[in-house]
């Protein structure tokens, strides 16, 4: 027992170092419809704060969702929020099947290879995996 609180309270330091992301807020036009898709395509969980706001679980880096009209996009000058896969072509059809929308087929670059979707909302993400060997 003493082993496994002192590693979550390592773990938790670790998470709150002074200059490290610790949180990351995106907008959500429709917060039913982006917790649907993100549990269907990634397995998400989250806690609801009130019918505008949304915390995100098992997603890596805690987050949430907000209420908002506006949208995430490169295009727009956005941050873009980059998922891990180790089954490239599983997780397209994944996002396809919840409801995404793939903008950017997968293509390598010089660290593996990627694509871009939207959410049901719009919001752009991208999703990479290493190289094929």
């Amino acid at each position: 027992m003493r082993t496994t609180s002192y590693l979550l309270s390592v773990q938790e330091n670790v998470m709150k170092e002074t200059g490290k992301i610790n949180y990351v807020e995106i907008p959500s036009r429709d917060i039913e419809t982006t917790k649907a898709f993100f549990a269907s395509a990634f397995g998400w969980s989250f806690v609801d704060y009130g019918p505008d706001y949304v915390a995100i679980e098992n997603a890596g880096l805690d987050g949430g969702f907000y209420k908002s009209d506006k949208i995430a996009s490169t295009e727009s000058g956005s941050v873009l929020v980059v998922l891990y896969s180790s089954g490239l072509e599983t997780t397209v059809n994944n996002v396809i099947s919840s409801g995404g929308r793939v903008v950017q087929d997968i293509f390598d670059f010089p660290g593996g290879r990627r694509f871009h979707f939207t959410d049901p909302n719009g919001n752009e993400f991208a999703v990479w995996s290493e190289p094929n060997p």
